[in-house]
């Protein structure tokens, strides 16, 4: 094992894209970021200019080595994480782009879902793929643009355009066209991908109405993916190892390895995953399955849910309400008062998601008195959070058979010391938050380690040292249930629907 040297990450995400520098044992050194546009063609949609982020990458790993001069000899490689659901089409000779990318919070493919499962297609889509028949995948938007934009379907079909999604794209850029390839936790978000045989499936790609003279290789994520001198960056070239869809690199980067093993990412919504083994298994109750990792050619599966509004109920305090300048007082408004004082807020500001599944859901405070503060409803806000993370991680532990170990918890959220504690109690369980906010490119780091055989196994990954502080459950379960009971009943008010 020789863990000297240093590997380049680049995190490419819906909003930045940004070159980070790492020690083979998961020490950060340095990072520079650029940020992007978001372009709004039309109400609903979303994209970003694949050139502009190309041109980012480039911009942010030349920043990132003028700061570091002279370490550039100690590159091992290159990784790569990405914002998984977002897709380009580009030229075969050229590598540029031949559409803005559209990107994962695009709507733009709304009707075509809706025609899909009403002619039957949401069993045999949720069986092969694990997801739901959604427009939050590329399947339903690239048959939009296909049929938008016609010349686009005969280059496609003639090979002389290529689809990708954004690892592919930037992949395909940095070895000049000569590697045109994914990995299996992006190829799994497309809706016309097989998780089970851990292939491009025809069976879907008609039931999209999509054809391909070719579709990306896919290899694991610990795979080699080409050499590249990063756009002339590098005096030399390097190669490219170590490629994950962000989110489950994330759950790679916390070690959750074993079943049971659960994640949750607190940002804007929060994204949950757990660790549910080698065997593909369904959720029946409008939750997704992730195929986590390939490592091998032995798969991993993960449940996920998504949950569209947690961090932006605090924005919401802010920006709306005006009862906070910054999310940081939340932490002490919350702990001004001894209790929530049966005050409950429930953030169906968009709908209630995973595990209700409830569109037409709206928000609502409920539970007010006339001793009701505006600590009271700031606490209930930091709360709600954590109920409904624990919602989801309830039904997918029952629906999985699996017993949760430990909560691993990242993003902005985890400097909130309430609400970790509050999540460690609902749950009964210890609650890790990490010190390392880039957890994704970490993620897509430790894959490319395995790949270069500085370590061998996932047992050595474990044993590496992790920064984060521990929460542990220091509520009764009797207290812990009553609450949650409470919680339960005011998201049923929100929920029913006299006739």
């Amino acid at each position: 094992m020789n863990s000297s040297g240093l590997f380049l990450a680049i995190d490419q995400s819906t909003s930045s894209t940004k070159a980070l520098l790492f020690t083979p044992n998961g020490k950060l050194l340095d990072q520079e970021m650029l940020s992007h546009g978001q372009i709004y063609p039309s109400a609903g949609w979303v994209e970003h200019d694949a050139e502009e982020i190309y041109q980012n990458t480039i911009k942010s790993v030349q920043a990132l080595l003028d700061k570091n001069k002279g370490r550039e000899k100690e590159l091992l490689c290159l990784s790569i994480t990405n914002q998984r659901e977002t897709f380009v089409l580009f030229d075969r000779e050229t590598g540029q782009p031949l559409y803005n990318a559209i990107v994962w919070q695009c709507r733009r493919g709304d009707d075509i879902c809706k025609q899909l499962v009403s002619e039957g297609n949401e069993n045999i889509v949720h069986e092969l793929t694990g997801l739901k028949i959604d427009t939050y995948f590329p399947a339903s938007k690239l048959r939009w643009l296909l049929v938008a934009h016609p010349d686009l379907r005969t280059r496609l079909k003639d090979g002389s355009a290529l689809f990708g999604t954004i690892d592919t794209y930037l992949i395909y850029r940095l070895t000049g066209g000569k590697v045109y390839a994914t990995d299996h936790t992006n190829a799994s978000r497309t809706l016309f991908y097989d998780i089970e045989k851990m292939g491009w499936s025809q069976e879907l790609c008609q039931i999209f109405g999509l054809e391909f003279d070719e579709l990306p290789d896919v290899r694991e994520s610990s795979a080699w993916y080409g050499d590249t001198d990063l756009g002339g960056c590098l005096n030399r070239r390097i190669p490219i190892c170590g490629v994950m869809g962000d989110s489950q690199a994330a759950l790679f980067a916390q070690r959750c390895f074993a079943p049971g093993g659960a994640k949750v990412t607190f940002g804007t919504g929060s994204s949950v995953l757990l660790n549910i083994g080698h065997e593909k298994r369904l959720s029946d109750n409008g939750g997704v399955t992730a195929l986590a990792w390939v490592l091998q050619g032995q798969p991993t599966y993960a449940f996920e849910g998504i949950i569209n509004f947690t961090g932006a109920t605090i924005s919401w305090l802010r920006d709306q309400l005006e009862m906070i300048a910054d999310p940081a007082e939340t932490e002490a408004l919350a702990e001004s008062v001894s209790d929530n004082d049966g005050v409950y807020l429930i953030p169906a500001f968009v709908g209630l998601s995973a595990p209700y599944w409830r569109a037409d859901a709206r928000a609502a405070i409920l539970g007010m008195t006339p001793s009701t503060t505006r600590a009271h409803v700031v606490r209930a806000a930091l709360e709600s959070v954590g109920y409904i993370v624990t919602d989801v991680l309830k039904a997918m532990g029952e629906e999985a058979g699996v017993e949760l170990s430990t909560i691993h918890a990242d993003g902005g959220a985890v400097r909130n010391a309430f609400l970790m504690q509050f999540v460690a109690d609902m749950n009964q369980l210890n609650v890790r938050a990490a010190q390392t906010p880039e957890l994704s490119a970490l993620g897509a780091v430790f894959s490319g380690c395995l790949g270069l055989k500085i370590y061998t196994s996932l047992d050595d990954l474990k044993n590496l040292p992790s920064g984060f502080t521990e929460y542990k459950s220091s509520m009764s379960h009797a207290h812990a249930s009553d609450l949650f009971a409470g919680w339960q009943a005011a998201v049923q008010q929100v929920l029913y629907q006299p006739k």
